[in-house]
């Protein structure tokens, strides 16, 4: 059976039950997950995410990107517009990433360089080299996206795959705060 049909099949179970058609869109925790796509970092797992609680979003290495950036502030002006709000909207977006990534090998010049010749794609904002840094610099990325909105909270979590402990690399704090 492939894989596709395997969710099919899953899925044919849930519907049986399904009880979350009138679910908002907005999530109900106010808050935006930004991490990586790797397997084993699933906020509903990780983090005891319940359906309609955060909004997800992955991409190699949880990394703030320019894609990640736009992507947020499109986010902000659909909330600003769904709620009927006057002021920038204020929710949380919690940065998370992992230990034992996969993009760590995103920082061997070599692999960028052969990625970037081969695929024409420029990895250098995905890369991992110190998780703890990487945070912080995603977090100053953030901070510097003057399209973002001062209101939106910002935080980091490192996840250990081994232990499978989160712990707080960076304190919730609004990017006004943080521009000041």
């Amino acid at each position: 059976m492939s894989t596709h049909a395997i969710f099919l099949d899953r899925n044919a179970r849930i519907a049986e039950t399904f009880e979350h058609g009138e679910m908002p869109a907005l999530p109900s925790l106010n808050t935006m997950v930004l991490t990586c796509i790797d397997a084993r970092v699933d906020p509903a797992h990780v983090l005891g995410v319940d359906l309609g609680e955060v909004v997800v979003f992955r991409n190699n290495g949880g990394r703030v990107t320019p894609g990640f950036i736009d992507e947020l502030s499109a986010l902000s002006a659909m909330v600003k517009r769904m709620t009927g709000a006057q002021q920038d909207p204020s929710f949380a977006v919690v940065l998370m990433q992992h230990t034992n990534c996969g993009a760590q090998s995103l920082a061997d010049p070599a692999f960028a360089a052969e990625i970037k010749t081969t695929l024409d794609v420029d990895v250098s904002a995905m890369a991992i080299t110190n998780q703890n840094t990487d945070l912080i610099a995603d977090i100053d990325r953030l901070t510097a996206a003057e399209k973002i909105p001062g209101s939106i909270t910002v935080s980091a979590l490192l996840y250990d795959v081994q232990t499978g402990k989160a712990s707080e690399v960076a304190a919730p704090k609004t990017l006004d705060e943080l521009r000041t």
